[in-house]
């Protein structure tokens, strides 16, 4: 709106004492302040009412003039009530610095001044934004990308001086406006707080302040014409939906401006769901390998599916020489594996795990120092039953790469493997606020491979690693190759007939007896191991009297046969509980 619209609004009662020729300057806003320097206040184009409580004589006028002329304000309004006229001073500062200045009769309060050019300003920027977000939503849904969310972020900056970004669970940075990128831990900070008010169930937007700066918090869901129905369980959706961070209170917005924020989030869910579609070649490619792996396939069919994929996830190099393979497992209803236990306790069937999983690893594997949509175009994940499996080409590695991850130095090449900390290194503070109380992620990471042959002991390392992680406390947790035993990298490469008969042979007696008394012979069992034999240690981790673990360990002793006195008997023991 421009100054002259104020002045012919009779409602207002303003009354013109200089800048006839400046009445055409638009106000993007109010402020009222009696300070005798509101400098850091100011950002330029606001009308400033003041009750002259800062002018105590006649020098004050001209230096409190001259900060708001240089802070580029469009006006100054000062109140009658307090001392009558407007004193001679304060005009003539404002005639010499070009300021419009307007007299408020004493009847009218600041605030319906105020109220007045915040709504109409915010319906014009409103309607003004909501015809271009009209524009751009056709170009959007019937062709090409129209400059992707980048595009609808700069008309947020262009018309509402809304600085914002859009940013994935993690807080990693998909699109920002102006080329303002946000610092890392600010993104991870914000995700956090997303996802944290998102699982208690508190309405969006939500607000969020990080390091004295407050945002407003909008998630980024498609529920427009042809998308998927919502799921009836927010776990579902939590840790993969994109969110818009505003850098503003969106709290006293009016619901115009709300509205036009929801559809500006609908924009981008729908080029979020192009750009999700075309990851389906990629998981695609993976299930086929993985299937192949699983079902003991030939090497030279695997290496051929191989040959088709390297060029997918690697454009120009034509094959990986060497591959990765990550495994995921989320699992809901706070239950914990236990050490060499096939599956939690009790966990809730209700939330499939592996879809989540999914969309977790593809954003966990991505670069967190890359910003942008398409910066997963080499990863490939694939899920069967509850956990996901990631599939992730290499295009070479340095010599030391057992060396881990700081053995390049002096100039040597970086080495691109991945490690299992590195990987949870931005994410997990996020993460785990997504999980809540009833969730958790644990994932293991196997060693590089450079041949069909070696993707099958991959997988079960990553599996292995995968299982270590979860014997770990927490809601985030991974472990990597370099954190196996020497025994637990064989253990990949031993038939699975004759693990089932060896695991069979020890544990079942004991399963069976557990079954049908309730003697927690297997708990027992990976106790006594775990303490080394001591028996002091391990009737006081179990909470039991020495006797009772001793009548215990002769019952294991009796129905299986073995001696836990003996070294290979307790070796045998522990290899099939990690077997199992």
């Amino acid at each position: 709106m421009r100054l002259r619209a104020l002045l012919e609004t009779d409602a207002l009662g303003l009354r013109l004492l200089g800048g006839e020729d400046e009445l055409d300057r638009p106000v993007r806003g109010v402020m009222t302040t009696d300070l005798r320097d509101p400098s850091r206040y100011l950002s330029g184009g606001e009308l400033v009412l003041t009750g002259l409580a800062w002018r105590r004589d006649a020098a004050d006028s001209e230096p409190f003039v001259r900060i708001l002329a240089g802070a580029g304000v469009s006006g100054l309004a000062a109140g009658e009530a307090e001392l009558g006229d407007i004193p001679g001073d304060l005009v003539e500062a404002c005639a010499r610095h070009r300021l419009p200045l307007f007299a408020v009769h004493e009847t009218v309060a600041f605030a319906t001044i105020t109220e007045h050019v915040v709504r109409q300003v915010s319906g014009e920027r409103a309607g003004d934004l909501a015809a271009v977000v009209d524009r751009h939503r056709r170009l959007m849904t019937s062709g090409p990308a129209g400059g992707g969310p980048e595009v609808v972020l700069d008309l947020l900056g262009s018309d509402l001086d809304l600085h914002a970004w859009v940013l994935s669970p993690t807080g990693r940075q998909i699109a920002g406006a102006g080329g303002t990128p946000l610092p890392g831990p600010v993104g991870a900070a914000l995700a956090g707080h997303h996802l944290a008010a998102t699982r208690t169930g508190r309405r969006a937007p939500h607000r969020a302040v990080v390091d004295g700066a407050t945002y407003s918090l909008f998630p980024i869901r498609n529920t427009g014409r042809g998308a998927q129905p919502a799921s009836g369980d927010v776990r579902e959706s939590v840790l993969s939906d994109w969110l818009l961070a505003v850098e503003a209170d969106a709290g006293d917005w009016p619901p115009a401006r709300l509205d036009l924020l929801q559809g500006v989030t609908q924009l981008i869910a729908v080029e979020r769901d192009r750009r999700d579609a075309a990851r389906t070649v990629r998981r695609r490619l993976a299930q086929e390998v993985l299937e192949l792996v699983q079902t003991g396939a030939p090497p030279a069919e695997i290496a051929a599916r191989l040959r088709v994929a390297a060029p997918v996830l690697l454009p120009g190099l034509g094959s990986a020489p060497h591959w990765q393979v990550v495994v995921a497992r989320v699992e809901w209803g706070g239950a914990q594996e236990r050490p060499g236990a096939g599956t939690p306790a009790g966990p809730d069937h209700t939330v499939a795990g592996g879809p989540v999983a999914q969309a977790l690893l593809e954003e966990i594997l991505v670069d967190p120092a890359v910003t942008g949509p398409d910066s997963a175009d080499r990863i490939a994940v694939a899920h069967t039953g509850e956990e996901a499996v990631a599939l992730v080409p290499l295009p070479a590695l340095p010599a030391a790469q057992d060396a881990g991850p700081d053995a390049a130095h002096d100039g040597a090449p970086a080495d691109p493997a991945l490690h299992a900390d590195a990987l949870l290194a931005t994410v997990r503070e996020p993460l785990a606020a997504g999980l809540a109380d009833d969730g958790r992620l644990t994932l293991g990471v196997s060693a590089a491979v450079h041949s069909p042959e070696g993707l099958r002991g991959a997988l079960e390392e990553a599996r292995h690693a995968r299982r270590v992680a979860a014997a770990r406390p927490g809601r985030v947790c991974a472990a990597g190759h370099h954190e196996l035993a020497s025994h637990v990298l064989l253990l990949p490469f031993v038939p699975d007939d004759v693990r089932r008969a060896f695991t069979a042979r020890l544990l079942d007696p004991l399963r069976d007896y557990d079954r049908r008394h309730r003697a927690e012979l297997i708990p027992t069992l990976e106790a006594f191991l775990d303490c080394d034999g001591s028996w002091t240690r391990c009737a006081s981790r179990l909470h039991l009297h020495v006797n009772t673990l001793r009548y215990r360990v002769g019952r294991i002793e009796q129905l299986t046969g073995r001696d836990l006195a003996r070294l290979e008997d307790k070796l045998d023991f522990f290899l099939a509980l990690r077997m199992s």
